[in-house]
């Protein structure tokens, strides 16, 4: 079949919730991805934030295939020796005690909304619990996902979603204080905005969060889903505002590909929180997803990845300013490490199209005018002087 008849079969039959580019991916290389003709794409997508070592690393591969070959699913009822062993090295990397494994980022949330409130049910007793979140946030698309996610337009086709949420302006700490009531039990924040615009949490707002959430004996949930695993020059970003979070969601990156999140709590919320019956997950922490997370840390540090992320981004921003001085339509540039975001006062829909179809460059939109940018966090300055030609010749055609 050619590309056209691919696509015609798959809308015919995948439901139509993507508006999906007319490229088809057939296999990838290190930063690169191929498509079915063999044309070279230079990756600064990562899947979403996804890909942190990029495609086709053979350490990765081998540990899965060896796995794969041993047994990939017994159930939650017995132990495993990866799920173990990768338990073991997500807290380390984290600082947080305990961890619960889903299969995706916004089960993770669902898991860490079910925590802060089953922590304040068992330390106050039933109640009409509020949780504060934050305008122009994303968290998911599940029900209690989207109910603390905090863009209308995700979430108005599907009201009545989770009560007793309010939202909060990120980064202004009196809208926090002017939302918060008897019943609240927890904040929850992405530590940077992804979805949003590419926002990092100012410092000062973050630590006053913290202080408020010790104060009045609330939960703080940081989401580090996009942030986290190294995205932004640490393993967590919160770990570069001298805090910590009560409860931490995590996925993308943490798999490198494989379908697996977590979310991090406390001793002390674990000792107040969910018993055995109230949480569970069929596939989460299976040994195949469990290998992969285990060998994903083994490699940050065999890699010494968060150093090279520090370093290659500050080579990154660089660049990324150029294209603010140079160009008009390009007013600002956000970000933490390698999440980063261009700006931009044209469609950032057509600069992401046109990047793609023309000059085979994988970039993303985050909101209505932002160029988003995640690529794998593996890559060199020569990959940054190839987008940087690239993402020229995009701009320039806008002139």
């Amino acid at each position: 079949m050619n590309k056209k008849e691919y696509i015609e079969k798959a809308e015919n039959n995948l439901l139509h919730v993507y508006n999906r580019f007319p490229v088809i991916f057939d296999y990838g290389k290190g930063v690169h991805l191929y498509d079915e003709l063999d044309q070279e794409y230079l990756d600064f997508a990562s899947g979403i934030g996804v890909m942190a070592f990029g495609y086709g690393n053979e350490d990765y591969e081998d540990a899965l295939i060896t796995q794969l070959k041993r047994i990939t699913h017994t159930s939650n009822l017995y132990y495993h020796i990866p799920m173990i062993e990768a338990a073991e090295k997500l807290s380390k990397a984290s600082g947080m005690d305990k961890v619960f494994f889903t299969n995706s980022g916004a089960e993770a949330i669902e898991g860490a909304l079910k925590t802060a409130k089953k922590y304040a049910y068992t330390r106050r007793g039933a109640g009409d619990y509020e949780i504060i979140a934050m305008e122009n946030s994303f968290h998911g698309r599940t029900v209690g996902s989207l109910s603390v996610t905090g863009t209308d337009h995700y979430r108005e086709p599907f009201y009545p979603l989770m009560s007793g949420v309010k939202f909060a302006t990120f980064n202004d700490f009196g809208s926090v204080l002017a939302n918060l009531s008897d019943n609240t039990c927890a904040i929850i924040m992405e530590t940077v905005q992804g979805e949003g615009g590419l926002y990092p949490a100012d410092k000062e707002f973050l630590q006053k969060v913290r202080q408020l959430c010790d104060d009045e004996g609330i939960l703080l949930i940081l989401d580090e889903i996009q942030c986290g695993m190294g995205r932004t020059g640490s393993m967590y970003a919160f770990q570069q505002y001298g805090i910590k979070p009560d409860i931490l969601t995590t996925a993308k990156a943490l798999g490198n590909g494989v379908p697996v999140g977590a979310f991090c709590v406390t001793d002390k919320v674990a000792e107040q929180s969910l018993v055995p019956g109230d949480h569970g997950t069929t596939y989460g922490g299976n040994p195949l997803c469990a290998t992969a997370v285990s060998q994903v840390f083994d490699m940050f540090q065999e890699y010494k990845l968060t150093e090279h992320v520090q370093e290659i981004a500050a080579y990154l921003e660089d660049v990324l300013d150029v294209f603010v001085n140079k160009y008009d339509f390009v007013t600002e540039r956000r970000g933490m490490g390698l999440m980063q975001g261009l700006v931009l006062t044209i469609p950032v829909k057509d600069v992401v199209s046109k990047a793609l179809l023309e000059e085979h460059l994988v970039v993303l939109s985050a909101g209505k005018d932002v160029l988003r940018l995640l690529p794998p966090l593996v890559i060199t300055e020569q990959d940054v002087d190839v987008f940087k030609e690239k993402l020229e010749r995009v701009f320039d055609s806008f002139l």
